[in-house]
């Protein structure tokens, strides 16, 4: 199964319900993205409700300062009350110095900034933090993966607050991404404010489509099925800004577009944007792609991204090194992938048996990073298509022991990455999808 018959068109009509500023060249200034959110978030109805503005953490890069502030400021004096919620999924908490570089202020002035907030961190291990909107029967979740999972309903669990809310205001950027095709809408609900089992079903069934199939895929993907049909059960109001933003090699981030509208039809309209700016066409894959991982990626299991962007291009029996001297531990809040190691998504399908009982979320990360290969059940062997070689703080017997190569990140030879036609070195990875111009549709 691939994408290609598994993914439906976006509706008809769907983006131009949004409000729209910018394209895909655009360099939208402050002011210009302050004025506009402002104006239509003054169309919309929050007067004496209760809102949760749900915005991304850490792992994301942006404008999130000014998109925050803009969507606060335009419904603070309207609001009854405002909860900022960062929807971390499954991420760590954010700590106050990271939360206010994310927010864009100055140390002790969150308060300051959002006096009628309170900004705290999706609590996704404390149970009495979540709540159940009910369950999506079997023979409906078959439907929606169209019979890629055929025998398991799925727990709709989510965060209280965004339960209980009035209007629940998402702000956030849109990338291509190696679950859900086109990140951002009401991904930002699940699993950004769920907890495990839409978590694991998304992922696992994203994982049986494959990360090198379905991300970047504009469209209505299995997985954006679940996750839609997950979010029609939020009995409050959904809305969204959402912008498109790309980073330069010097961090310099240019806005290139702002979308306001429903969850559904904002997101709608800058995925079309995102898959133009954030996707770079090659003509022919490397040998060796250099993934150089900025720091907002703390581990591995953030920090994969710079594998998941690059995988499309990297040839047959070629190498990913991920480059990431700051990064010194797997995963802190998923020790369980310790416990299997990184493989290919054939290696666990034909061992079901003796993994079905682990975490989906945790197998489907493993598969995303190790790439497409093959599993012979007779012989114990797996014959991976590419060798991933992680180039960190993580000692190399603990690489080994996740199946991954090791390197120095002190002694790569970055001259001979220069001079090396066959080496891509990819600046700010984790972002901008690279995939081959023979592998459009």
């Amino acid at each position: 199964m691939t994408k290609e018959n598994l993914t439906i068109p976006v509706p008809e009509g769907l983006a131009e319900q949004a409000a729209l500023l910018g394209s895909p060249t655009s360099a939208l200034s402050d002011d210009e993205a302050r004025t506009f959110v402002h104006a239509e978030l003054d169309k919309l109805d929050f007067d004496g409700k209760k809102v949760v503005i749900v915005i991304p953490d850490g792992t994301r890069s942006g404008p999130h300062g000014l998109m925050i502030q803009s969507a606060y400021d335009a419904i603070a004096d309207r609001a009854a009350s405002i909860t900022i919620l960062i929807a971390l999924g499954t991420h760590a908490a954010m700590e106050e110095p990271a939360i206010e570089k994310l927010l864009g202020v100055d140390s002790g002035e969150i308060t300051t900034r959002f006096p009628k907030a309170q900004v705290v961190n999706h609590d996704w291990q404390n149970p009495e933090a979540i709540v159940s909107l009910g369950t999506v029967p079997a023979e409906e979740i078959e439907r929606l993966t169209h019979g890629l999972l055929t025998d398991r309903a799925m727990d709709v669990q989510i965060n209280k607050l965004v339960a209980e809310a009035d209007v629940n205001l998402v702000v956030g950027p849109i990338f291509p991404h190696e679950v859900v095709g086109m990140s951002g809408g009401n991904k930002y609900f699940f699993p950004g404010c769920s907890v495990h089992d839409v978590i694991d079903i998304s992922h696992w069934v994203g994982a049986l489509i494959t990360a090198s199939d379905i991300i970047g895929t504009l469209g209505i993907t299995p997985v954006r099925q679940l996750v839609n049909t997950a979010s029609e059960m939020i009995e409050g109001e959904r809305l969204a800004v959402t912008y498109v933003a790309t980073t330069a090699p010097d961090d310099t981030v240019t806005l290139n577009a702002v979308a306001v509208g429903t969850t559904e039809s904002a997101w709608a309209a800058n995925a079309e944007i995102a898959h133009q700016t954030h996707i770079k066409w090659l003509d022919e894959p490397y040998k060796r792609i250099v993934s150089k991982v900025p720091t907002m990626y703390e581990d591995l299991w953030t920090g994969a991204k710079g594998v998941y962007k690059m995988e499309p291009v990297c040839a047959d029996g070629g190498e990913i090194i991920v480059y990431a001297p700051h990064i010194t531990e797997i995963s802190e809040m998923h020790p369980g992938i310790g416990e299997i190691g990184y493989h290919c998504i054939d290696y666990f399908i034909k061992q079901w048996d003796k993994f079905k009982d682990h975490p989906w979320g945790e197998i489907a990360h493993s598969t995303h990073v190790r790439g497409l290969g093959e599993y012979n059940a007779e012989t114990g062997e797996e014959t991976l298509r590419t060798t991933i070689t992680l180039a960190s703080r993580v000692p190399r017997e603990v690489c080994e022991a996740y199946n991954l190569n090791y390197a120095d990140p002190d002694t790569l030879d970055w001259d001979e990455f220069e001079q090396d036609p066959d080496t891509l070195v990819v600046e700010h990875a984790g972002e901008i999808l690279h995939r081959l111009k023979s592998q459009k549709q």
